[in-house]
């Protein structure tokens, strides 16, 4: 017994491939992942000088497309265009600035950061609240300030354990005659201090 043929109009295969091509455009996903603006100290970057080298990254999903500070375009340094590297130079009026910084990907989705800036020439300062020596043992604690924060106190250059602010208290122990603390600022400025 013979099976029945069918036959399909010539024009039938080629419908089959464009009628996948346009179901496959029903799953279109729009980018709605704005982009990510990190730099460092973004909380207040500081300087002893009025001009310092930025230095940030801008995160997104597809690419980063374009980065401005102040309306003023950037080059994006080479690399994937999903981490974006960028870099610019400040120039602070007085003693206060900002810079406003815009990131945006190839779906036109943007993100802005507004990036305080500060010079600050003040160093901070270390005040002794005890010093103690058993034998060759040293024991000293105090207090470091500053007037914006202290970001990092060391004593025998072994650097301690804080929490930056404003006024920082420590305590360490090491060995010796005298122990010598160090305390630097968010700026960079530096104080050194021989406790005997």
């Amino acid at each position: 017994m013979r099976r029945p043929t069918f036959l399909l109009p010539a024009g039938a295969l080629l419908l089959v491939p464009a009628l996948a091509l346009g179901l496959s455009g029903c799953a279109r996903t729009s980018d709605t992942f704005k982009p990510r603006i990190t730099v460092n100290n973004a909380d207040g970057a500081a300087s002893r000088a009025k001009s310092f080298v930025v230095d940030g990254y801008a995160l997104d999903d597809t690419g980063v497309t374009q980065i401005t500070v102040d309306g003023q375009p950037l080059p994006i340094l080479p690399g994937s265009r999903k981490l974006a590297h960028f870099q610019f130079k400040t120039l602070i009026q007085g003693e206060k600035g900002q810079y406003t910084i815009v990131a945006r990907d190839a779906a036109g989705n943007s993100s802005t950061l507004v990036l305080p800036v500060t010079v600050d020439p003040t160093r901070p300062s270390i005040q002794i609240t005890r010093f103690e020596r058993v034998g060759r043992v040293i024991r000293v604690s105090g207090v470091a300030s500053d007037n914006s924060r202290v970001t990092q106190v060391a004593v025998d250059g072994n650097r301690l354990n804080i929490t930056p602010g404003p006024k920082v208290e420590f305590y360490a122990e090491t060995t010796g005659i005298w122990a010598d603390i160090d305390a630097v600022d968010a700026a960079g400025n530096r104080a050194t201090l021989r406790a005997r």
